[in-house]
């Protein structure tokens, strides 16, 4: 199991998650303020299983180019 965080403009976070959801993936989307000129970004994190990332990474990087992508690995993982 993998968690994805994506880190893309505002301007091109309704387009990544549409791609996203279209697929299948469930999407938590949050947003978020940084960067040098401190402007607006959306913070999207996808969970999702190992063979899916190459897709994930794909979709939003056609959607929103120039996004970070930050992949971590999900040992253990709990509903409360």
């Amino acid at each position: 199991m993998k968690l994805i965080v994506f880190v893309c403009d505002d301007i091109h976070a309704d387009a990544s998650v549409d791609a996203l959801v279209e697929q299948g993936f469930r999407v938590t989307r949050l947003a978020t303020t940084g960067g040098f000129l401190r402007r607006g970004n959306t913070t999207l994190l996808v969970g999702l299983e190992d063979h899916q990332v190459e897709q994930a990474q794909a979709l939003v990087q056609k959607a929103a180019p120039g996004t970070l992508a930050i992949t971590m690995d999900l040992e253990r993982y709990e509903r409360l």
